[in-house]
């Protein structure tokens, strides 16, 4: 009798590829759109589950905001909490943003709180102002058009290189990705058993079969390539 995949284990929710929730900081966004003052950062965290680092930053009420930290700052550093300050760390509209700055944690909708460029080191550039849009080269080259009401972090996401630094030890590397909730390694399907996978066994390695496979073969056998979702017809 044949095992169970690790892609279908994987949504059993164990242990295994469970991430430690009550270890999280929680969601981090921007703070509503009222709040337009300043800010001193007292703390620097680390934070399980993400690559970059995330910023303590108190405001002027009392108010403690967490947001994603910027490369090169520190305790005791002010920044601009929306009050319009091209200041490092600080965050404000891309419509006052001027052409030629690096941004990151940029919103796709006014006030979503921000979703791109978010990843350790990452950064994009304002490139242009027209219409009531900007438009924003993202890392991966791509060129895309914001609404100038759209908020952005200023400067670059802290933590770059992360991936330049060698894990040493398997461990490491298991517990990293747990609060990932990711397998840290991935066996190779023609390198394991037949009880095991579609792709195992074998005088060689190799898979034996056609590696495309429909959209509706069930789960146990839906490895390999994935054929693509049949379109509904509208009307």
């Amino acid at each position: 009798m044949g095992k169970r995949i690790i892609s279908r284990r994987r949504g059993a929710g164990t242990g295994t590829y469970r991430s430690p929730s009550h270890r999280h900081h929680g969601a981090i966004r921007f703070p509503p759109g009222t709040v337009q003052e300043w800010g001193t950062v007292t703390d620097i965290m680390h934070a399980p589950g993400r690559s970059a680092p995330v910023a303590v930053v108190r405001g002027e009420k009392g108010q403690n905001w967490r947001l994603i930290a910027t490369a090169g700052i520190s305790t005791g550093d002010k920044v601009s909490l929306g009050s319009g300050e091209l200041v490092r760390g600080g965050y404000m509209s891309l419509g006052r943003i001027p052409d030629g700055t690096l941004v990151f944690n940029v919103e796709l909708t006014p006030n979503d709180g921000g979703k791109l460029v978010r990843v350790a080191g990452a950064s994009a550039l304002v490139v242009s102002h027209q219409g009531g849009r900007v438009t924003i080269q993202l890392p991966s080259g791509a060129f895309k058009q914001f609404p100038e009401m759209c908020r952005a972090q200023i400067g670059t996401v802290a933590g770059g290189g992360r991936s330049e630094r060698p894990f040493v030890k398997a461990g490491k590397k298991v517990h990293a990705y747990q609060s990932l909730a990711k397998a840290p390694f991935k066996v190779r399907g023609v390198a394991m058993n037949p009880v095991n996978h579609p792709f195992g066994g074998g005088a060689h390695q190799h898979v034996g079969r056609p590696s495309t496979v429909s959209y509706g073969t069930w789960p146990g056998a839906k490895v390999g390539r994935f054929s693509k979702r049949p379109k509904k017809r509208r009307g």
